[in-house]
Parts: structure tokens; C-alpha cells; sequence
């Protein structure tokens, strides 16, 4: 390897606490890594590395390299893609994640527009609910919605969409349509288990809380779509996640004029680093899709 390709496989390695982890993520066999580590080592005549119980960790000297090395590294795909100008598009890799519901309603069905725009840019996507680790998982990018649980995040707010009461109508006329928060605790609700089964609503500057009930409670957000298109129950969900049943009327929002707390989405990059042209293009591009649907 030459010696960015050095620098990058030893950030790889810092980054991820592993060779094998460094190695899946270039694309090269384990023992290249570690023989590129120790060439390297010995090139600079200093430990770089340790092992530990825990894993690989950097030493005092590795550490002041690997943050020299990573910004090195940035700026320089930085200044290829500023020679290359805008016109040519984006190339390479990129690693994107983003909850599955959100994703497959709001994001994938728009993808291809992305990907044709830049036509030698390949796409990993992640779909995960969980909030997932962006370095180890040498992600780019990660669409996040709510609250951010690492405050000291690089993010940037994309959109805020509305949350709201939803049910079908065959729930509704079974069961009836409630008029007030209160009347929601005769009803049986679809609990989302990140959300809980307190609900606070709003209007006009007055404050009311109800606690729902129901008999199925779902840690994904496809378990309440199917959920509640099952005619099981009212359900707290953004927009976003019911927007074609919205706007078919599959389902219908009930209290429309109480408001429930809105929903932040945002663009989160590996902490540590500067977010990639890449990167920042496909946040640009997701939320700009967003605000294309707007409800």
C-alpha cells in the first residue's frame, strides 16, 4: 500500500478496534492489514498500536497520528472531488442508514433519482431501527428521527413532520371516534414501546395527558403499520410513517385539532469526522425529498 492507503487502513483500524473490521470495510484480507500496520510502524519507528483486553486501542504517539492521518485523509477526497467539479458527480461509496418504515416510504422509492444523478456512485443501505454505532459500522451518513440520544453529535436538522392520531375507519366506526384526549382510554391503542403509552397533547396553550391502553405493544414502527391496519387500534405515529395510507384514506387522523409534539429528522455523521461531499449530498437529497411530501 502506499503510504494514504497506509494512513487509511491504520484510521480503519483505530476507528473499528479491529484489523478484521478494518479489513471488511477496505476490502482486503486481514493479513495485509496487520502487515501494513507493522510496515508502518516501522517506517515511523514508533508503537501505533496495543492489544488489549477490549481489543486494538492506540497508543499515545497512535492516537496523535491517527488524528493528523484522518484529517489528511478527508481533505485530500475533498480537494479529488473539488478537481473533479461539481458537474461530474459523486463516485465511489456511500453507506447510508435509516430506520425501515421511514426509509421504505419516504426515501427508497425516490433512490434511483439519487443514484442516476450520480451514476458512478454505488449505495450501501442499512435499515435498521436500532441506533447503530456509524464508525464501527463505517457508515456516511444516518437518517435519524426524534430526539438524539448522543447530544455531541455532528447533525443536522432536515425536517420536522407532524405526529398524529391515527386509526382506519373500520376501527372508528366499530369502536367510535373519540372527541377529546380523554375519550382515548376507552379505546384500545397501538403501543409504539420507544413513545410509551403516555400521550400529551396540546391547543390554544392548554395542556391534556392520557394514559392509553391496548393489548399489543410493538418495538418497530412496521409492527404499528400492521397494527393498525389491522383494524386494532388508534396509534401515535408521524405522518411519515402512514403517508400513502393518508393520503388514500386507508387511514384517518381523529382529534386533528389538538396537536401532539412534532418530529425532528435528521442527517447524523460519524462523530469526528468532516461529513463527506457524499454524505452531505444525500442529506441534501433526503431532505429535499421530504419536503417534496410534506403533509
Amino acid at each position: 500500500m502506499d503510504r494514504l492507503q497506509a494512513m487509511t487502513a491504520f484510521v480503519r483500524v483505530v476507528e473499528t478496534g479491529s484489523f478484521s473490521a478494518a479489513a471488511r470495510q477496505i476490502g482486503v484480507g486481514q493479513p495485509a492489514i496487520s502487515k501494513t500496520i507493522a510496515q508502518l510502524e516501522d517506517r515511523l519507528q514508533v508503537r501505533l498500536v496495543v492489544r488489549s483486553t477490549h481489543g486494538l486501542a492506540p497508543t499515545d504517539a497512535g492516537l496523535r497520528f491517527f488524528e493528523r492521518a484522518r484529517t489528511a485523509i478527508q481533505e485530500a477526497d475533498e480537494a479529488e472531488l473539488e478537481a473533479k467539479g461539481a458537474g461530474a458527480g459523486l463516485s465511489g461509496r456511500l453507506r447510508v442508514c435509516a430506520a425501515t418504515t421511514f426509509a421504505r416510504i419516504m426515501i427508497l422509492p425516490y433512490l434511483l433519482q439519487f443514484m442516476d444523478n450520480h451514476p458512478d456512485l454505488d449505495v450501501d443501505v442499512i435499515l435498521d431501527d436500532r441506533v447503530i454505532d456509524l464508525v464501527s459500522e463505517g457508515i456516511d451518513v444516518a437518517l435519524r428521527m426524534g430526539e438524539l440520544a448522543d447530544t455531541s453529535a455532528v447533525a443536522r436538522r432536515l425536517a420536522t413532520g407532524r405526529r398524529s392520531v391515527i386509526a382506519t375507519p373500520a376501527y372508528l366506526e366499530r369502536h367510535g371516534i373519540p372527541l377529546a384526549p380523554a375519550d382515548l382510554a376507552a379505546h384500545q391503542a397501538v403501543v409504539y414501546t420507544q413513545l410509551g403509552n403516555a400521550w400529551t397533547f396540546s391547543r390554544e396553550g392548554a395542556q391534556a395527558s392520557v394514559t392509553v391502553s391496548g393489548r399489543a405493544r410493538f418495538s418497530a414502527a412496521e409492527g404499528i403499520r400492521t397494527a393498525v391496519l389491522s383494524h386494532m387500534g388508534l396509534a401515535v405515529a408521524s405522518d411519515w410513517m402512514f403517508a400513502p395510507e393518508l393520503a388514500d384514506g386507508t387511514v384517518r387522523r381523529v382529534l386533528e385539532d389538538w396537536e401532539l409534539p412534532r418530529i425532528d429528522l435528521w442527517a447524523v455523521f460519524p462523530t469526528g469526522r468532516l461529513a463527506s461531499t457524499k454524505a452531505r449530498a444525500f442529506a441534501d437529497f433526503a431532505g429535499s425529498i421530504v419536503a417534496m411530501q410534506r403533509m
